[in-house]
């Protein structure tokens, strides 16, 4: 039986995810510091569901400065799920901005509303390759053995292994690369019928609606920021979508 950490959240919070946020894209880091200043610092919450950058090389890089700062002076409480481009984001950083790093599958209260938030990679369990992969570099050896690399070592692995993703995604159906629904309706059984469902990843913005055994259950999937920011705002007991 899994064990989750329960967070309540009494008044407002809010829920990004994807900003891949990448030194070849000042404009959208630009937007994502408006975005903590202008929206997420009004809230009490703010729940980063993964894939904040592009990529993350480890602590010791010293990347997106001006992002660190702003975050620093939020006053928002931040919370953090590593996403398959930024699991590498060490106590280090954490530290430094004041966020807290939660399992990849944590229940939170929203109201009276059971909540499971996650980054959503494992629900897309028919890519069987990128699942293998998944394995491979979240293991403690793997990890080790990239940070032990000299700093543009590891820039140019990322930016390798990006392109190779590219490219393989080119030859798979979207289908393939979405989200397994079984897998959705086993976790939403698993877990008692919590109300809702957020998660990232598939960059397939929507909220879904499921009735499991005469209990209604929604799953609302975040959208990245390539073209355009948005965000989930949880306030007056609703849930509902921004664009920025």
């Amino acid at each position: 039986m899994r064990k989750y950490q329960l967070i309540k959240v009494d008044t407002s919070a809010i829920f990004v995810s994807d900003t891949h946020l990448s030194e070849d894209s000042p404009s959208v880091i630009d937007k994502f510091n408006r975005f903590l200043e202008t929206h997420a610092n009004k809230h009490e919450f703010l729940f980063i569901l993964g894939d904040l950058f592009e990529y993350w090389i480890g602590d010791d890089a010293n990347q997106f400065e001006s992002v660190v700062t702003t975050l620093q002076k939020l006053k928002t409480k931040i919370y953090f799920i590593p996403g398959n481009r930024d699991f590498l984001i060490g106590s280090d950083f954490l530290d430094k901005t004041n966020i807290t790093i939660l399992e990849d599958l944590t229940l939170i209260q929203l109201g009276n509303k059971k909540t499971v938030i996650l980054h959503g990679d494992t629900l897309c369990i028919d890519d069987k390759e990128y699942q293998e992969f998944r394995t491979k570099v979240r293991s403690e050896d793997w990890k080790k053995e990239f940070l032990n690399q000299k700093i543009h070592t590891r820039l140019g692995i990322c930016k390798d292994l990006r392109k190779k993703s590219y490219e393989a995604q080119k030859n798979k159906s979207e289908l393939l690369m979405d989200v397994n629904e079984d897998e959705v309706k086993n976790l939403f059984k698993e877990l008692n019928y919590p109300s809702l469902m957020i998660h990232g990843h598939t960059h397939r913005p929507k909220r879904h609606e499921y009735l499991l055994d005469n209990h209604t259950c929604e799953r609302w999937v975040l959208n990245d920021w390539y073209d355009s920011g948005s965000y989930l705002i949880w306030n007056d007991g609703q849930l509902n979508s921004k664009i920025l």
